[in-house]
């Protein structure tokens, strides 16, 4: 007859698998990529379908909208993820601006079903979870917008920094 105390180890030990399970499971499942427009474009076909969330610069003469379907589409620029090339552009606000009106920067068209945001202009800095599409759009489940206006007044002081 076994022991115990060996049957609660034993029962305490699964107990701890399962929980330690149950947390990897659910972190890898609600896991997204994080990419920029730009490397989204570079690692191309092997990112159809697969849930990432991206950042770009909306283009204000892009930006489409259907209120009967709900079908909302615009293009983004690409805008550095990483904080020291923003700092080297002049800010966020500075990085928006390069972003929109250099015609040479990656640009990604992006597809929203939903009600159009107060906050979609030209210049804002747009966050998008979704997956990109086959014919090469940015299918959006989630969007996340930030008013370029919010930031105009940091670019002086970052400016004379």
């Amino acid at each position: 007859m076994p022991n115990p105390r060996m049957k609660f180890m034993i029962g305490g030990l699964l107990i701890l698998a399962a929980v330690v399970y149950l947390i990897a499971s659910s972190t890898t499942a609600s896991a997204h990529y994080f990419l920029t427009v730009e490397e989204l474009e570079q690692k191309g076909e092997s990112m159809v379908d697969r849930d990432v969330r991206i950042s770009g610069a909306v283009l204000g003469d892009s930006i489409q909208y259907d209120p009967h379907t709900l079908t909302l589409s615009f293009d983004v620029a690409h805008v550095p993820g990483d904080s020291v090339d923003l700092e080297d552009e002049g800010g966020l606000a500075q990085a928006l601006y390069l972003a929109v009106n250099d015609p040479n920067r990656t640009r990604l068209t992006v597809v929203y079903v939903g009600a159009k945001p107060d906050l979609l202009r030209h210049e804002a800095q747009a966050i998008m979870t979704g997956k990109l599409g086959e014919d090469g759009k940015f299918y959006a489940d989630e969007l996340l917008l930030k008013c370029p206006t919010k930031y105009e007044e940091a670019v002086p002081q970052q400016a004379g920094e």
